[in-house]
């Protein structure tokens, strides 16, 4: 594929913004890089007083609308023929299970989206099957896969369900399709393409806005809310030493929806923290249990936490924000707490899932750009190998998941080591009430049995 016709690929982005280089989300309080000359109000730094406002950034930077794409191929344009059988993997980690509801719950999760978005590419005359494949539990990638090659499928849209690329999530799930697909003839043989982010999608940008400005209105007084973005955390020197992406697009996408909500007259103080952190290496900063206490500190009544790079709701939504993170805000001064639900089965959402797959079907089995145009353009690349080769050369070794059983005084292992503790005593006490025997049936504090 030619260089000069990235300008005509889905999700193109400007060639004066380049991955490698800080975006308009460096700008924000999570990072303290840059400096303004004139402070004003729309932006909270939690780390120090500096307030930035995106009148003072537009003087120097290219318009962000410019970034999102709304356009939409021709569904006669793409190349599918009657012989042609079309699937999308939907890809995402996953969880362990210790309960038997919660496995059925997982695969929900997930299968309710991809059914949506199965009826929404029929509504389009894309008639595809789509898949679910976790890195780290059922239905596992490899049984995917099993499945897509039983039925056929000739012309495979990858689509990790990660608005924002890094190789801790979406790479970890492309790393292992690059094993299965180097194994397998039949895999070999299929064409395929994989559209790597999508956080800076018209629709995308619209729902989530769509959600936020539904959450405010919950609260008594709307204006005075702090809008408090908490993305899940990845280590640190995955961004500054490999090259991971994903800080830069989590703070533009942020940006992007802070934009399309001024369009609507919103213009809320916002900011952005990073949650999820686990083991004793450095994470992206500022950690979202340390901001809600400064936040706190500083006098923030009214908070609305947005799980920016969560689709949907899982352990770090139900459990590290709705429990942990919500009664360490009421502990840290905070008196309105309010948080805004994962996407699902948004409406916008999903239709424009079904857009961006219809606009990869072009370049299915396409050559990818150059690794230089590919990190200066958000396009579909051609395979998974090189996109891995683009965002993942180093192959660094990845963190575990998220688990529940995490170790070490933190909150979330607190928590967490209690309950096992407490499971474990239940299950003592129903084997000496079962068996009549044990130690406090020896210290007398239950009677022997006779």
């Amino acid at each position: 594929m030619a260089a000069e016709s990235i300008a005509r690929l889905p999700w193109t982005i400007s060639s004066s913004i380049d991955h490698r280089l800080p975006r308009r989300g460096g700008l924000f309080c999570a990072s303290h890089s840059h400096t303004l000359a004139a402070p004003a109000r729309n932006c909270v730094s939690t780390q120090s007083d500096l307030l930035l406002s995106k009148s003072s950034l537009r003087k120097s930077l290219p318009p962000l609308k410019a970034l999102v794409a709304s356009e939409t191929l021709d569904v006669a344009t793409t190349p599918i023929n009657g012989d042609d059988k079309v699937g999308v993997l939907l890809l995402n980690l996953g969880g362990p299970d210790t309960l038997d509801d919660v496995q059925p719950f997982l695969f929900n999760l997930f299968a309710d989206p991809a059914e949506e978005l199965r009826k929404a590419l029929y509504a389009k005359d894309v008639p595809a099957k789509v898949y679910v494949g976790m890195r780290y539990w059922h239905p596992f990638t490899e049984e995917a896969i099993e499945e897509i090659k039983r039925d056929g499928i000739t012309k495979l849209v990858v689509l990790p369900l990660y608005p924002q690329f890094s190789i801790s999530t979406s790479g970890s799930s492309l790393r292992l399709l690059e094993s299965i697909f180097r194994e397998d003839e039949y895999l070999v043989n299929m064409q395929h393409t994989v559209i790597p982010s999508w956080y800076q999608r018209e629709g995308y940008i619209t729902a989530m806005a769509n959600l936020i400005e539904k959450e405010l209105q919950r609260f008594d007084s709307p204006e005075e809310v702090m809008i408090f973005f908490s993305a899940h955390g990845v280590p640190l020197a995955y961004v500054e030493e490999a090259g991971d992406p994903y800080k830069a697009e989590m703070e533009e996408c942020i940006d992007l929806i802070m934009e399309e909500l001024e369009t609507r007259k919103i213009t809320n103080a916002y900011t952005l923290a990073y949650q999820s952190r686990v083991g004793p290496v450095e994470w992206l900063k500022p950690y979202t249990d340390e901001t809600i206490i400064e936040l706190g500190q500083k006098g923030v009544k009214r908070l609305l936490a947005v799980p920016i790079s969560f689709v949907s709701e899982h352990i770090e939504t139900l459990e590290e924000i709705d429990v942990e993170y919500k009664e360490l805000a009421l502990k840290s001064g905070i008196e309105v707490w309010g948080r805004v639900p994962a996407l699902g089965c948004e409406p916008t959402f999903i239709s424009d899932l079904a857009d961006a797959v219809i606009e990869s079907l072009p370049y299915v089995g396409a050559m990818a750009v150059s690794h230089i145009e590919a990190r200066q353009s958000l396009v579909p690349l051609g395979s998974v190998e090189e996109l891995l080769a683009t965002y993942d050369s180093q192959r660094r070794e990845l963190p575990a998941p998220v688990t529940v059983w995490e170790w070490g005084w933190t909150k979330s292992a607190e928590t967490w080591n209690g309950r096992a503790a407490m499971l474990a005593v239940v299950v003592l006490l129903v084997l000496e009430v079962t068996t009549g025997e044990g130690f406090l049936h020896q210290w007398g504090i239950l009677p022997l049995h006779r």
